[in-house]
């Protein structure tokens, strides 16, 4: 393909990195199912080696997530933590990691329970308040780690405010960018180091393949990830990058759609009696409205709202959907639902749940494609069978 620059977004969802093979003709990009490579004379290979160094396959998915996110250089993992985890590796003994306070419960697992035993130390603070992320900046401080929005409570992060207040304390700043998606939200742009993806949600969008990836513009930061990338390990198949790359080229339309019934849903939601509070940011009602209106173009797929509920009842409302299905994970087509306190965020401790947010009649739902009027029947019927 020509120089991506030239290119809006659509187009290169679906032909960044995508050329047709050159000795076949072949359209979609070949499956490489190789672990090894045949190599001219001891150590001159033709551009592969080994999988687990590089894979064609691979190769064309990391140039098209690179392309949509705008940056120049790409690497995809076997998942979103195994993304996470190499940006940990940049870390050595005693330094500090400032993170938003609702972070994705494995992301806050892996910080606190496997890095903290290698001194690594981090501060769980509000990145909505930029003073609080200010006051939280230590000396030793090397990350800023920011979700936005936040999983599971759709809070905004100004990540330009927020970049830059890393850079004035040497750190690096990296952004998870899972929920909005690059067609939405392009951190790069806005001043982050880096971006990291869960390739498992959105930009797969079939809940049918786990995969991570990470961004950057910097030369000397990606060529760390390529070696921690190689020396630990987590690299996807080519089977497994193939089916990214299937689902990257409908990401804009599936994206129009699920911001399009999340919007509707949330509203819905809003006026519903049996419901308490309502987090998205697309509701003139979220205290981040005005910022995501900014750097987002659309508000996402996600929505998550509170109910005057106990654990059991809340639990019951999740149990008895029929449309929604009560899994984990998010961004297919089809609609889930699920309950923090006891699913994704269910390894934070209680008492620090709660101080985050995250209580007990917290629901959160990914909003699929599907009609959205089936989507809200389906909550009524859900609301009515649990809770009256």
């Amino acid at each position: 393909m020509a120089d991506d620059e030239e290119f809006r977004f659509e187009t290169r969802s679906i032909h960044a990195g995508q050329d047709p093979d050159e000795e076949t003709g072949a359209l979609m990009t070949p499956i490489h199912a190789n672990s090894t490579y045949e190599q001219d004379a001891p150590g001159e290979h033709r551009g592969y080696e080994y999988s687990r160094t590089g894979n064609p396959t691979r190769t064309d998915l990391e140039a098209n997530v690179a392309s949509l996110e705008g940056g120049e250089y790409g690497r995809a993992f076997s998942s979103g933590m195994g993304a996470i985890n190499t940006v940990l590796n940049l870390l050595e003994s005693g330094d500090h990691v400032v993170a938003s306070e609702d972070v994705y419960g494995g992301t806050h697992r892996i910080f606190t329970q496997v890095y903290e035993q290698y001194d690594l130390q981090f501060d769980f603070v509000d990145m909505t308040d930029l003073d609080e992320t200010e006051a939280a900046m230590r000396e030793n401080t090397e990350l800023v780690w920011v979700e936005t929005p936040t999983n599971p409570l759709l809070n905004v992060v100004d990540i330009a405010s927020t970049a830059e207040i890393a850079h004035d304390n040497d750190a690096l700043c990296a952004v998870d960018n899972t929920f909005a998606t690059p067609y939405l939200q392009r951190p790069l742009d806005l001043g982050a180091d880096l971006v990291t993806h869960s390739l498992t949600k959105y930009m797969g969008g079939h809940s049918d393949v786990v995969g991570g990836a990470l961004v950057t513009d910097d030369e000397e930061l990606d060529e760390r990830f390529g070696f921690y990338q190689n020396s630990v390990g987590a690299t996807p198949g080519p089977h497994e990058c193939f089916l990214v790359l299937r689902g990257t080229k409908t990401l804009p339309v599936r994206m129009d759609r699920h911001c399009e019934n999340a919007i509707e849903l949330a509203e819905w939601l809003e006026d519903h009696e049996d419901v308490s509070r309502v987090y998205y940011p697309g509701l003139d009602s979220h205290p981040d409205h005005d910022l995501a209106a900014s750097q987002m173009d659309d508000f996402g797929g996600m929505v998550s709202f509170e109910m005057d509920a106990s654990l059991e009842e809340t639990a019951d409302v999740v149990s008895n959907t029929e449309v929604f299905t009560l899994a984990e994970s998010l961004g297919g087509v089809e609609s889930l639902i699920e309950q923090p306190a006891t699913m994704t965020h269910a390894a934070i401790p209680a008492e620090e749940r709660e101080a985050a947010g995250l209580r007990d009649g917290l629901i959160r739902a990914s909003v699929g494609i599907e009609n959205v009027e089936d989507l809200k029947a389906d909550l009524a019927q859900a609301f009515e069978q649990s809770l009256n």
